[in-house]
This record gives C-alpha cells, structure tokens and sequence, in this order.
C-alpha cells in the first residue's frame, strides 16, 4: 500500500482553519479577578499629576467648591409620565442606595470624590457590590479612577463605555460596573502647560519670598581707591551697625548710597500670580470672583447668585454625568430617573434648624427686682 493511500492518523488531521479576531476588537474580560482588588486600600495612591495640579490653590479652590456643591445636594427618583399637554415629573420613594450610595461612607464622601475623578481625568468607576431581586444594583463603592486602564481605549478622550477594564493589574466584568464619562475632558489632559506654568511660576514666587533683598547698595566712586572684597563686606557691615543705632548715616564723598528699586509686589511677581489665576479658572470653569480674584465691574449681590453662578458655569455638567448615567436602564428600571434636588439647594438660607427667629423667640423673663 502506498503511503499516500494511508489513513492519517487523529494527530495528523489539521483542524479548520479559526478566524483570527480583527485588531482593535473589543473583547470582554475572560476572568474577574481585579474584583479581589477592590477594598485593598493599601493598594489605592493618588497621581502625580492630580497632586500637581492641586499644589495650585486655584484648581484646589475651584474643585472644593465644585465637589463640596454636588455632593452636598441630594438624589431623588420620578417617573415621567404625559399629562396631555406636556411631559410631568412624579417624584417616587426612592431606592435605598440613593441615600447610601456605598453603606461603609456617606454620600458625600462618595459624590465628592466621583466628580473629583470627572473634574481632574474626565471619567469616573462605581464597582457594584451588591444587587437587589430584580438584578438592579444595590449598593456601590467607588474606584479611583488613575488605578482604572481600559484596554480598549488610551485616552485621554473617551468615547463610550469600556468593554475592558483592568483594575490594579486585574479584569474586571464591565457588567458590574458603572462608568461615568464627563462631557468635559480632565484638566489633568487638556491643559498641561498652563498647569505647568503655574508651578514655576510658584516656584519662582517661592525663592524671591526666600531671598533677603538688601535695602540699598554702598556704590564706591570710580575715581577712588579700590577696595578689596574683605574691605567691601567690612564697609556694609559698619553701615549697617550704624543704621541700626542712628537715625542718621554719614558717608564720605568717596561712597554713594543708593537704594534698591526692587518692590515687594514685584519681588512677589502678584501681577504674573493673578493673570495665572484667572488663567486656572478659566480651566476649571469657574466665575473668577469665586475664587477671589478681581474682575472689574462684574458683581453679584449676594451668595444665592454666586451659588447660581457656581452651578451653571462648573458644576452642572459633571452634575448631569453622574445622574444621567444613574438614570440609565442598567441601574433603574424603565422609566424611572435620578436627579439632584437642586432647588432646595440654590433656594436654601442655610439658617440653623434649631434657632428660633429673634419675632417668635419668647420674651425673656424678667429678673426679680
């Protein structure tokens, strides 16, 4: 029998040929091992670049007062439903993670630190721990967003979703996550430079408010006898002695005393330090008055205005991230929505619940005479 007539073996039968998946598919995760990740707070460090930007009292400012205003207002839930003439929120119980997003710390610790992962990288990571009977989540923890790399997407733009998430070196399932995506890019990306130069600029600030300037030079007439280094360092010290002891100083004709021009405002470099503010606050998307810097004629009359201000110039959008992405039908059933009670917010006075105004105080008991 010819060996071309031989039956081939199992081992020698090539299998069909496996289509070769195309570069830059996205794959899910094979396994869900940076789960065991979560929680391991000693793993967890903040970014250089966020440190950086934050050594700058103006980004610091803007974000305090962004974060501080969004996690300061609460959620609550409707349904929207058509009364014949336009479309009617019906405010509904809410579930019970509107009020404790993540069981192990408050709500606003939680907030705050969501839009701060919006404001500095332009996304931000809820990991679901937890779901109720119907599937839906029912309670979150929070990842920092600089230990979260999605495969599928370098940044610093984000386009949709990650279908590949790696949290601290491990996969995590994109179905038990929720990702938050900013419609405004992280400032930690879209403005190094000015960031930079705000930090050598600090810097430089820094050395001048270390150097001692003097007060004025001893300048030696040209035509007179030159002295020597150690005679020059005697001359100032004598001088100085004398300024110290006397009111007034006498000079021979052989030396001049003039006095430096060098101001502290110049030495501070405060012009160069406000343009660089106002600069920051244009990246933080904040009204610069609200940070302290001068702007001219533009006033508001009191805080009500400023906080509107505050809310339709830096933090609605990242306010709208978080409670549209909350709203979607992976955590809410069909129909049903999240909002910020914002009008309790903007509206309130913020007087103490148990002070009493001074009309309906009860009058004071005489004292026995």
């Amino acid at each position: 029998m010819s060996i071309f007539n031989r039956a081939a073996p199992k081992a020698m039968i090539s299998q069909p040929p496996r289509k070769a998946a195309a570069a830059g598919a996205m794959m899910p995760p094979t396994n869900n091992t940076g789960a065991g990740m979560i929680g391991n707070y000693y793993s967890y460090f903040e970014s250089t670049q966020r440190a950086l930007a934050m050594s700058q009292p103006t980004i610091s400012r803007a974000r305090d007062l962004i974060c501080s205003f969004i996690s300061c207002m609460n959620l609550r839930m409707y349904n929207e439903m058509w009364n014949g003439t336009e479309i009617e929120k019906i405010f509904i119980a809410p579930r019970t993670w509107l009020k404790k997003i993540d069981p192990a710390v408050p709500n606003v610790f939680t907030l705050a630190w969501t839009v701060d992962d919006l404001f500095f990288t332009g996304r931000a990571f809820w990991a679901i721990t937890s779901r109720g009977a119907d599937g839906k989540p029912a309670s979150f923890t929070r990842l920092p967003s600089n230990l979260v790399q999605t495969l599928d997407q370098s940044g610093p733009v984000w386009f949709a979703p990650s279908k590949q998430i790696v949290f601290n070196g491990g996969q995590l399932d994109a179905n038990d996550v929720v990702q938050f995506l900013s419609p405004i890019q992280g400032i930690i990306y879209v403005s190094e430079k000015a960031i930079a130069t705000a930090i050598k600029l600090e810097n430089a600030r820094y050395r001048n408010a270390s150097s001692a300037i003097p007060a004025g030079v001893l300048q030696v007439q040209p035509n007179s006898e030159s002295l020597s280094a150690q005679e020059l360092a005697d001359l100032a010290s004598a001088f100085n002695a004398a300024r110290a002891t006397n009111q007034t100083a006498a000079l021979s004709p052989e030396v001049h005393y003039i006095e430096t021009a060098t101001s502290p405002d110049k030495m501070l470099l405060i012009q160069a330090s406000e343009y660089q503010s106002a600069d920051l606050c244009r990246l933080c998307n904040i009204p610069p008055y609200l940070a302290g810097i001068s702007v001219g004629s533009y006033s508001y009359q009191n805080s009500k205005e400023s906080r509107a201000d505050l809310w339709t110039f830096g933090a609605r959008a990242y306010a709208d991230c978080i409670t549209a992405t909350l709203s979607q039908d992976n955590i809410l059933p069909i129909n049903s929505y999240v909002e910020f009670d914002i009008d309790e917010y903007l509206q309130s006075d913020y007087e103490p619940a148990n002070e009493m105004p001074a009309t309906q105080r009860p009058n004071d008991v005489a004292s026995p005479t």
